[in-house]
């Protein structure tokens, strides 16, 4: 990503390009990376109300006019935007039936339409078609700059490394607006570079005019520093995101974790509930079930788990395939094997560094280290400082003797985040404590047996 630097700070410098409007695009939007993708700079909620709103117009309009091929286009990822802000994934059907009468109405170089079922590609995890529907619009109109947006996401939840940055930088070169300055932060953060990533979501922000934009752009901020350790300079960057937008929920399930590493586990819990009461995600609910475990409540995680699961079976029954968020939480909570069979289906269809920690951890759980090390090695190869990351391979090392190697990388982890997770975090520290010991121990006896010689 070596052109990024540069490009970013030009940008900086012409922010009179970003500030005369071009926030304002009359696209939905979506989640950011690394679970979606987006039309529009502007890739937050405003209030559900709003999409539903337009929906009513999309349709009564088409009621009228039933061959507007752009109508259903709009219509379409208007669907696919409700399924976001609703985490209802029934609305995926609808979205990809009313993309498809657009095409059928309008099959020539109809750019709306492709890139909407490329926005619905990555929403269902199909990233590969995703990829494909992108490089047709880019064949068909090459500064159709929203097709770059679904191509990084697709290629970087590929593992395409290489494609996702030459993506991201193409949509910069195109386009330096949020949705732009937002990605180049997720592949600078991917390669270790997290000033830089802060960089780009200040530029981000910078040109951010809309509530919801600049809440957005605030939890990524606030993401940052919770990753790094830094929980109340998180929970302070959470609230400055629902001070811009107070619907905005992923900030709500944000200032939970940061009240969660700082012990404020009252807090945590209500807002956990909070979030979760609005959007359903399976990433809040294990989160919440974990947080509940480790302090006991027993009852409550398996709740938040068997909540987790219906969730993820009604994604799947909608066209979703998501066996890595499955696959992490039978790894850790349910069966090993399990875990394994679907995160090698996982790896199948996509082979980045997220799948690939996965599989390394479900393998470790079912006791396959010496596959599982390759794995770990390969989620930490282009400088992701990612402590979950380290204290998987690290743990993974312990149980093949590799004593130095696992000191070094669960050590990595704690002084990345020691707080990096409210089950894993005391497990990363009791296993330094006898590492510690076992050398301890050896070192006594070779000093006794010094001393008998």
């Amino acid at each position: 990503m070596r052109r990024l630097p540069l490009l970013l700070t030009t940008a900086a410098l012409c922010g009179c390009l970003v500030a005369v409007g071009a926030l304002r695009d009359d696209v939905p939007r979506t989640t950011p990376p690394p679970n979606g993708t987006a039309w529009r700079d502007a890739r937050t909620p405003g209030p559900d109300g709003t999409v539903a709103q337009a929906i009513a117009t999309d349709q009564a309009r088409l009621r009228e006019r039933p061959d507007d091929a752009n109508s259903w286009a709009g219509l379409g990822a208007l669907y696919v935007e409700q399924a976001r802000l609703t985490s209802d994934p029934s609305y995926y059907p609808k979205a990809d039936e009313a993309l498809h009468r657009s095409l059928t109405l309008s099959p020539q170089a109809n750019v709306d339409a492709l890139t909407g079922l490329g926005t619905l590609a990555n929403a269902r995890h199909l990233f590969a078609e995703a990829r494909d529907l992108a490089g047709q619009v880019i064949t068909a109109s090459p500064y159709h700059w929203q097709a770059y947006a679904v191509l990084a996401d697709a290629r970087t939840q590929l593992g395409d490394d290489q494609g996702a940055t030459e993506a991201v930088q193409a949509l910069l070169d195109r386009h330096p607006g949020t949705a732009a300055f937002t990605r180049a932060a997720y592949d600078l953060e991917q390669h270790g570079r997290s000033a830089e990533a802060r960089q780009a979501l200040q530029q981000a922000l910078d040109g951010a005019f809309d509530p919801s934009d600049q809440a957005f752009c605030r939890y990524q901020m606030a993401e940052l520093e919770r990753n790094a350790g830094k929980p109340d300079v998180a929970l302070a960057g959470y609230q400055q995101a629902l001070r811009a937008d107070p619907s905005y929920t992923p900030a709500v399930a944000g200032k939970a974790r940061a009240e969660a590493a700082l012990g404020h586990t009252d807090d945590a819990l209500r807002d956990y509930t909070t979030a979760i009461g609005r959007i359903p995600l399976p990433q809040f609910l294990l989160e919440l079930g974990e947080l509940q475990e480790s302090l006991g409540h027993t009852a409550e995680a398996s709740r938040q788990y068997g909540l987790l699961t219906a969730e993820q079976q009604l994604a799947a029954a909608n066209g979703v395939v998501d066996d890595l968020s499955l696959g992490q939480y039978e790894a850790d909570h349910g069966d090993p094997a399990a875990a394994v069979r679907l995160l090698r289906g996982e790896w199948q269809r996509r082979q980045n560094a997220l799948v690939a920690d996965a599989l390394a951890w479900a393998l470790h759980r079912q006791g396959a280290d010496g596959e599982a090390v390759g794995l770990a090695e390969q989620a930490e190869s282009h400088g992701w400082h990612n402590a979950l990351f380290s204290y998987h391979r690290g743990e993974i090392e312990r149980a093949l003797g590799r004593t130095d190697e696992a000191r070094a990388h669960l050590g990595e982890a704690l002084r990345t985040d020691p707080y990096f997770s409210p089950l894993q975090a005391p497990h990363a520290r009791a296993a330094l404590d006898q590492l510690d010991q076992h050398d301890q121990h050896d070192q006594q006896g070779q000093q006794g047996q010094h001393d008998a010689g």
